[in-house]
């Protein structure tokens, strides 16, 4: 991906970065697509459950296809295109049959490459292939990863981030995250090969407090900044001398918010500090 600066001709363009053109294809895939209703960070009465939501531009859903359970047929990739609801870019396949789906578009993946989804090993493995992690070799970057066989990809879906498969052992694989944590997966669960492309998603530069609002983001207040009626850390930029915490008291840094009896605890082997779980 290249990042591309643009010559500052009006006072928002002083320091906008963004992405190059991906594609040549402007609108999405009309079968592919529907409404979305944004909730603006309200609950069903309306009341706001999630500040700093709100506004942004209109946009359509594109259904992408997490479960790749499409096997034993091959795709063609017809078109990398943007996605307004994901920092990942898509891929549109084209089978031999004529059926068009959406991927999430791996780091590599050209337009005319082809594709495959397989339940078995095979001796040469592509970008964007899909198996189960019962058939993928050790220490492979993988993305898309599901965490109930046949649910659907649930984990690494976002810009530029990949797991490493770590281990096989016992009907289960051990895959290291990008903060480090070493997690369980079933072995039965698909994963696709490499890494989720737009790597350079997080060096992009709004420019301008405006395309924040096209993105539905609204303006956000740090708390020093307010009186001490409407925040914990309100009355001088040095919070009064306590830890950051929430408008509702909430400790913001360092505090472990996972519940020790969550079911899920038994899957993780080592945290993200390097430590193992404590259960309990």
């Amino acid at each position: 991906m290249v990042l591309i600066k643009s010559i500052p001709l009006t006072p928002g363009q002083r320091f906008l970065v963004k992405n190059k053109s991906w594609t040549s294809k402007k609108e999405p895939e009309p079968k592919l697509t529907e409404g979305f209703q944004y909730n603006r960070g309200r609950n069903c009465y309306g009341r706001v459950t999630c500040r700093h939501r709100g506004g942004g531009h209109k946009r359509l859903y594109r259904l992408v296809d997490f479960k790749r359970d499409k096997c034993n047929v091959a795709a063609t990739v017809e078109s990398i295109e943007y996605d307004p609801n994901r920092s990942a870019h898509l891929a549109l396949l084209k089978y031999v049959d004529g059926e068009k789906r959406y991927i999430l578009a791996p780091e590599g993946l050209a337009i005319g490459d082809s594709v495959v989804s397989l339940d078995k090993p095979v001796s040469n493995y592509r970008i964007g292939m899909s198996f189960p992690l019962s058939c993928i070799p050790l220490a492979m970057k993988v993305h898309a990863v599901e965490l109930v066989p046949g649910k659907g990809a649930q984990l690494a879906r976002g810009a530029g981030v990949g797991l490493e498969l770590v281990s096989l052992e016992d009907g289960y694989a051990s895959l290291k995250m990008p903060s480090g944590e070493v997690r369980l997966v079933d072995a039965r669960c698909r994963a696709t090969i490499g890494r989720v492309g737009n790597t350079d998603h997080q060096n992009v530069i709004l420019g301008k407090a405006g395309r924040k609002r096209w993105k539905g983001r609204r303006p956000s207040v740090r708390g020093v900044a307010m009186n001490p009626v409407d925040h914990p850390m309100g009355g001088g930029q040095t919070g009064g001398g306590n830890h950051p915490v929430s408008p509702w008291g909430q400790l913001a840094k360092g505090y472990i918010t996972r519940k020790r009896k969550n079911v899920t605890n038994k899957y993780i082997l080592i945290r993200r500090n390097g430590k193992k779980f404590k259960r309990g």
